[in-house]
């Protein structure tokens, strides 16, 4: 793949709102013929900085103007548990609330029916706490809202954290 083909064809996309990749995503976004030559053009896309690989497997398009947007990290965990429910519930969710005081600046705590996991990322630390709740239960007990991915109602989020056992300390004495 060229750069500047591969940049035309990036840039298509970001004007539909897709600027976080897999990296089957850009396997099927750029057809070439052999492995090699894909990943010899992945490599020269990250070097000339037009991909930025945030976390294994997943890449932002560096030339998007959304990309110092709020919403890049929540596009980022959509990207790294695709398939799975995901929600925004915990401590962050619980500071949106204002039900905690302290604002978590760097971390987004993240409920989902994939597998745990916490990612360092440029655009924060992303921690994702593995859930058995039922489907219906999580549909119930979310929101979806403006942002890229869904938020726990308040009483789930509460749910949450007591069920994860951590930080209780943070909710006050009412709840």
């Amino acid at each position: 793949m060229k750069l500047q083909s591969a940049i035309k064809r990036l840039h298509e996309f970001d004007m539909k709102g897709h600027y976080v990749y897999r990296h089957g995503d850009l396997r099927k976004l750029f057809i070439e013929d052999s492995e090699r030559a894909f990943n010899a053009g992945l490599k020269r896309l990250l070097n000339a900085g037009v991909l930025e690989r945030v976390v294994r497997g997943v890449y932002v398009y560096c030339l998007s103007s959304k990309t110092k947007s709020v919403d890049t990290i929540e596009y980022i965990v959509k990207a790294l548990r695709r398939g799975e429910y995901n929600y925004i519930s915990l401590e962050s969710a619980l500071s949106e609330y204002g039900v905690i005081s302290q604002i978590p600046i760097d971390r987004l705590t993240i409920m989902s029916t994939g597998r745990k996991g916490e990612y360092k990322t440029p655009y924060g630390v992303i921690e994702i706490t593995h859930t058995k709740r039922s489907v219906s239960d999580i549909l119930n007990s979310i929101y979806r809202s403006e942002r890229p991915l869904r938020v726990a109602t308040q009483d789930a989020a509460i749910r949450d954290l007591r069920r994860v056992g951590r930080n209780l300390h943070l909710l006050p004495e009412s709840y």
